[in-house]
């Protein structure tokens, strides 16, 4: 089934998580092995009893140092394993989206990487992304594994300005200066970046070998593999 041209999203919630979905359904990537959403520091017991149930055991957290200092993940003793991986090490990035953008794809390297990691591993279960709001770094990392799994870039940008209408925001962009979290997403942002990645790469693959992939990293991907699964459901 799809939604727009793309692969309808898990509508499974996770109380007091912010813009969480399925990131499967475009191109290859099955729905159920790989989940976005914004932070996880207000998740309630309950929502980390929830995303327990979908199979997550590991949570790829994009955010900064300090605001993984202010705002820790709140996983409740669940034995969901957060791994650190920061498109910006410091809470300092372009404040116009149009050059965040470009900035972001050339950082995003190793969290896309450990995400192919995790869903070459079938043991390790699926993996969440996630940054601040799930929509500019997540956005950013989301795509480029979305890309690689043979999505088009319609179906990667329509995924992609999703996050406005999960998060509430107007679509035009708000007049004043605002954080970044309070913006909405365009799928100009995401051309942007994708042209960065093409323009000095040639392709994902080939920038992501830059960034010390291997050929079994990526032998995930179609026509070479068939290696990622859902998990099982619970009997």
């Amino acid at each position: 089934m799809t939604v727009n041209g793309v692969g309808a999203a898990t509508r499974a919630g996770v109380e007091g998580v912010r813009n969480f979905r399925d990131a499967g359904g475009p191109g290859a990537l099955p729905p159920g092995v790989l989940y976005r959403s914004g932070t996880l520091h207000a998740m309630s017991a309950k929502g980390a009893h929830e995303l327990e149930s979908l199979g997550v055991r590991t949570v790829i957290d994009l955010r900064s140092r300090p605001e993984v200092t202010e705002r820790p993940d709140s996983l409740h003793g669940t034995a969901i394993r957060c791994l650190h991986v920061p498109v910006f090490t410091e809470q300092r990035w372009p404040r116009e989206q149009m050059e965040l953008y470009p900035s972001m794809a050339e950082r995003s390297g190793r969290a896309v990487l450990a995400v192919l990691r995790h869903l070459r591993t079938e043991d390790k279960g699926p993996v969440l992304v996630h940054c601040a709001s799930g929509k500019d770094r997540t956005g950013v990392v989301i795509a480029l594994v979305q890309t690689l799994f043979g999505a088009s870039e319609a179906e990667v940008a329509a995924d992609f300005v999703r996050s406005n209408a999960e998060l509430g925001l107007p679509v035009a962009r708000p007049s004043g200066p605002r954080g970044h979290n309070t913006l909405p997403v365009a799928a100009e942002h995401l051309r942007r970046a994708l042209l960065w990645v093409r323009s000095h790469h040639g392709s994902v693959p080939a920038y992501l070998r830059t960034q010390g992939a291997t050929e079994e990293d990526l032998s995930v991907l179609p026509g070479r593999a068939s290696a990622i699964r859902p998990p099982a459901a619970p009997a």
